[in-house]
């Protein structure tokens, strides 16, 4: 079983559309269009499932690079998602500089 990443999909493209885009070339077990948890509107990319490595092989050789409507397909293995560093979603810790305080002028009396 290898997991396939589809990226520069056009947002109208559904599942069943992505299923069939790579169902000419083997089994497709599964096929996933990635969309915004908010919206529900596709963020253009998805992921494809396919039995056989080998077939696996030749969607992703033919079809990178392709045009699929109107848009240049990006197609290759999908790598496991990397741990997210921080734990809670990148909202940077340490901002430089110092907000306030002890600044110099007005009415402070340090």
């Amino acid at each position: 079983m290898k997991k396939i990443y589809v990226g520069g999909l056009p947002f109208s493209t559904t599942e069943d559309e992505l299923n069939g885009l790579f169902a000419s070339y083997g089994k497709v077990s599964s096929a996933k269009i990635i969309t915004d948890k908010f919206s529900g509107q596709s963020r253009g990319f998805g992921f494809v499932e396919m039995e056989d490595d080998g077939e696996a092989t030749g969607a992703m050789e033919k079809l990178n690079g392709s045009d699929f409507g109107g848009r240049k397909l990006t197609v290759n293995e999908a790598r496991p998602m990397e741990p997210r560093s921080g734990g809670k979603g990148g909202f940077g810790g340490g901002r430089g500089g110092d907000r306030g305080g002890r600044g110099g002028g007005g009415f402070s009396k340090w």
